[in-house]
């Protein structure tokens, strides 16, 4: 096999750009949740009560999925980098594994990298003996 053929790496590197970048758009999302939180402790009831608990708890859920979606984008990112420069095998497979559990389009990517990286020759390119 042709050395610059690199299989689908190539391909599977522009994906996990694609979807660290759309992981990071969607990590946006959360803070109208902390907005949301903010808004439901500062208002009262009808017998002069604030809704602190509630609104501290959504809060927090927003903070927690904000910051759970930012770190798997930039960790995707990161993911296409190491594909492009084929190094740290173990980090791109365990990445595919996390990216099956992110909904479709990360069900469909960790699957066929995780069939790309058991490969013999791609591992071969990582440094991996077959």
């Amino acid at each position: 096999m042709n050395s610059t053929e690199d299989h689908n790496l190539g391909i599977f590197r522009i994906l996990y750009i694609i979807k660290g970048v759309i992981t990071l758009a969607f990590s946006i999302l959360p803070i109208i949740y902390i907005f949301l939180g903010v808004f439901i402790s500062q208002k009262e009831d009808f017998n002069g009560n604030g809704s602190h608990v509630a609104g501290i708890f959504i809060i927090l859920i927003g903070i927690m999925v904000f910051l759970f979606l930012l770190a798997l984008g930039i960790l995707t990112l990161l993911t296409a980098k190491y594909l492009g420069e084929k190094k740290n095998y173990d980090f791109v497979f365990v990445m595919a594994i996390l990216n099956c559990l992110t909904g479709i389009l990360g069900i469909i990517l960790g699957i066929f990298t995780i069939i790309e990286l058991n490969k013999p020759e791609v591992k071969r390119l990582f440094g991996k003996p077959a």
